[in-house]
């Protein structure tokens, strides 16, 4: 089982969402973004790279290498060949017929973003890039605090852990905790409770 972070974004939950709770089994339609296009980049820790067939049907597709199947945008990669992308998961439940990626919740962390005004006095309102913080919480909300302004809550960041996957993110957490090369997937968080790998995962962002 693969570690894999995921955005959710605040107006999906809070458009049609259903809260979900750490340790609970959740399946969402995953499409994969670049990630300047996700309050304005910046992202780090968050990063998923993706290596694989690029497939166009009723919607376009990767299949990833380590097992992961999840939309791409017409804009993110042309169908037909092999593609290796850098960007972020993220939930899209009004993106037409997308696969859906069924894992455990291992970690939900609430996003607050910093804004900026695009002008001097415009009181109109853009996200800094880079500019936000990530709170580890047990259960994803579904409203969420702020909606203009200089700083508010502008989603999630969701661990999910994904059966017969594997990820960098896996690899980088199985690193840290001392278990040799080779190890299987799933062996990361074995004996972690949620708290333990909320901690780790906080760590990396810190890093």
């Amino acid at each position: 089982m693969g570690l894999w972070h995921v955005f959710y974004a605040d107006w999906q939950m809070e458009c049609c969402g259903t809260p979900f709770s750490v340790g609970e089994q959740v399946r969402r339609p995953l499409l994969f973004r670049a990630a300047d296009d996700v309050l304005g980049g910046g992202w780090q820790d968050q990063l998923t790279e993706l290596a694989g067939a690029v497939e166009q049907g009723a919607e376009r597709v990767l299949r990833d290498r380590n097992g992961l199947v999840v939309g791409v945008g017409e804009s993110v990669a042309a169908p037909g060949g092999p593609a290796r992308l850098v960007g972020l998961l993220t939930v899209e439940t009004h993106g037409g017929r997308l696969p859906e990626v069924r894992g455990r919740v291992r970690c939900v962390q609430v996003v607050t973003q910093e804004y900026g005004e695009t002008e001097p006095g415009s009181r109109t309102w853009e996200p800094v890039p880079g500019r936000r913080s990530l709170r580890s919480v047990d259960a994803a909300p579904k409203w969420f605090a702020g909606g203009g302004g200089a700083r508010s809550e502008a989603g999630l960041v969701v661990t999910l852990e994904v059966p017969d996957t594997d990820s960098a993110l896996s690899h980088t957490v199985r690193g840290i905790r001392g278990i040799p090369p080779g190890s299987p997937p799933g062996t990361e968080t074995e004996g972690l409770s949620a708290d333990e790998l909320a901690e780790l995962l906080a760590g990396l962002s810190r890093a």
